[in-house]
């Protein structure tokens, strides 16, 4: 199971890395008012933020997603941003799976305001599987910001790894018949 959720990541990083290459500066920083004024670049901070904090986490014990830098960097510069997806892969493909139930502690986003964040239990392999889930999202969301700023990436990007996986049986099928 570690093995599968790994390899499903790091095929959503190397989505993202592709995009970055092909996207270029303006059409990364560039706001979609219908998009809630939002850019690829922020959506891509946001992401590469999450599995930072995670990897974090794996050394600490404590996964605090909203801890996060904000890196102006990461939002502002595709080549910056592909680098740190990059080492980000790099760290999850030497993740062992006898970490997979290694238990780690992560803040939620639930508290009322003015009230401290609580912590939750949770393992490695749990919040691998938030990971991506989170990725996708943002990358279908980054995906509709691209194409109404006139970048239009592959059609893949921002479909999950299992979808992709399911809609390659059924070609096959079709094919074959």
């Amino acid at each position: 199971m570690i093995t599968s959720s790994i390899r499903d990541n790091v095929a959503a990083i190397d989505q993202g890395i592709d995009l970055l290459g092909a996207i270029g500066g303006d059409r990364y920083t560039q706001r979609v008012l219908v998009c809630f004024n939002s850019a690829a670049g922020g959506h891509m901070r946001h992401v590469i933020e999450h599995y930072l904090s995670f990897l974090q986490g794996l050394e600490t014990g404590e996964v605090d997603y909203e801890s996060r830098p904000r890196d102006p960097l990461m939002e502002s510069d595709p080549g910056y941003a592909a680098g740190q997806l990059t080492a980000v892969k790099q760290r999850l493909g030497e993740f062992a799976a006898e970490n997979a139930d290694r238990p780690l502690r992560v803040r939620v986003e639930t508290a009322p305001e003015g009230e401290p964040a609580p912590w939750s239990e949770s393992t490695a392999l749990r919040e691998l599987e938030f990971l991506l889930s989170h990725t996708v999202h943002h990358y279908a969301l980054i995906a509709v910001v691209c194409r109404l700023a006139g970048h239009a990436p592959v059609p893949e990007f921002g479909m999950a790894p299992s979808t992709l996986r399911y809609l390659k049986t059924q070609t096959s099928a079709a094919c074959a018949h």
